[in-house]
């Protein structure tokens, strides 16, 4: 009799996800599955709803049973289960300018109630990890922008996650520093097989670093495949649309063919939650500038 083979659970399953803030509908009904050990692109224009969905992942907001799984557990019946599994660099700085490197690392050790005497071990190899160990004994305040998001990679890699949510991680950097924000993060990849949610409006960053991408749209995915796939969709669109062939396309093509202009005007609510994501936006790039 042959043994039946079990097949891992999703790293992230979203089920008919639906959110809303009063009568403006962020999320509306979501279908998304992430496979362990990839790098996953959460790609769309402002108010397509993917702060949400990262919201809803990490349990900072709640959903219904069934809605959210991390790694088959329930986000809505096992929210500590979830957080165990998770690492979190939001879009805005989390990092505290006034304390040293391994001290901001050690107080996200607590908050994630890593095993107390494990924590100093944690820590160490969460610095190490993002190449900060020779400059842990230095105040923030005196990193550059490119530490301040390694950094940030070392608070939430001190829990061990197996799954990374990025949310604009190299929103600010330079070239340089986005580079070398994502060669540590491929390191850990290559030595965890940690999976990796990003989201990203840095469309060459996106075809670069992700395996698979999501294109939101009003709540919706609008797209999903490789970034190789996407592209050679969109030429099989144009032709069959009896469009001119002006080249290979890019991922801003498809963005742009699937979001439009992005710029459609929201509602009252979606406009106040847009410029408050913004306002965030541009104090973080300021900050890492």
């Amino acid at each position: 009799m042959t043994a039946s083979v079990r097949t891992p659970a999703p790293a992230v399953r979203c089920t008919g996800l639906h959110y809303a803030f009063g009568h403006v509908t962020a999320v509306d009904g979501l279908d998304l599955s992430v496979t362990p050990g990839e790098v996953f692109g959460l790609l769309g224009p402002n108010g397509a709803g993917k702060t949400t969905t990262m919201r809803a992942i990490t349990t900072l907001l709640p959903v219904p049973p069934g809605a959210v799984e991390v790694f088959g557990h329930d986000a809505a019946r096992q929210k500590m289960a979830v957080r165990r599994l998770l690492g979190y660099v939001p879009q805005q700085l989390s990092a505290d300018g006034t304390l040293t490197g391994r001290e901001n690392v050690a107080l996200f050790a607590r908050v994630f109630d890593a095993p107390r005497r494990e924590r100093p071990a944690r820590v160490a190899q969460a610095l190490e990890a993002v190449g900060l160990a020779d400059v842990a004994g230095r105040l923030v305040a005196t990193y550059s922008g490119g530490m301040v998001r390694r950094l940030e990679l070392a608070q939430a890699l001190v829990s061990a996650p197996r799954l990374m949510i990025l949310d604009e991680p190299t929103v600010g950097l330079d070239p340089i520093a986005r580079d070398s924000v994502w060669d540590r993060i491929n390191r850990i990849r290559a030595g965890t097989g940690m999976t990796v949610l990003v989201t990203t409006h840095s469309m060459e960053e996106a075809d670069r670093r992700c395996d698979r991408v999501a294109l939101m749209h009003r709540g919706k995915i609008r797209a999903l495949g490789t970034p190789e796939e996407l592209k050679s969709a969109l030429v099989t669109l144009r032709r069959e649309a009896g469009g001119e062939d002006t080249g290979p396309p890019t991922l801003e093509d498809v963005f742009r063919h699937h979001a439009g202009s992005g710029l459609e005007e929201p509602g009252a609510d979606e406009q106040r939650g847009e410029f408050r994501d913004v306002r965030r936006t541009r104090r973080t790039a300021s900050r890492v500038g």
